[in-house]
């Protein structure tokens, strides 16, 4: 399983950006997809995750500032962050997990992206 996220970027405090993060290879199943990130000397931390169904869940620090959606068709998970803070600065990375056809055999998988920078500073 291939997860790509694109979106990254500088952006001004009080900027928007979209993050998206396309889910690729033998698929069977999604369970969740989510967004993480690791600002530099700090632990990777859960940003927002989504399931199968469509709940989601918010670090504390970004509830009603960043919206995470998903298009099941797509594979593909998005991340819109408003109102971004210098604290939001990090790498952010998604992850998904789910089950994946291997030979004819269907395992669980969880995977991660590469990450893409997200910089905020004016």
């Amino acid at each position: 399983v291939q997860l790509v996220e694109s979106g990254g970027g500088l952006v001004q405090p009080g900027g928007s950006l979209r993050l998206s993060c396309a889910a690729s290879g033998s698929i069977f199943s999604l369970n969740d997809m989510g967004w993480y990130r690791q600002a530099p000397g700090k632990q990777r931390e859960l940003v927002a995750t989504i399931n199968s169904v469509g709940k989601t869940d918010y670090l504390g620090s970004v509830k009603g500032r960043f919206t995470i959606s998903g298009d099941n068709a797509k594979m593909t998970v998005y991340l819109q962050m408003n109102s971004l803070k210098p604290e939001d600065t990090a790498v952010y990375y998604c992850n998904a997990d789910g089950v994946e056809e291997v030979r004819g055999a269907y395992l669980a998988f969880t995977d991660w992206g590469r990450g893409t920078l997200v910089t905020v500073s004016s």
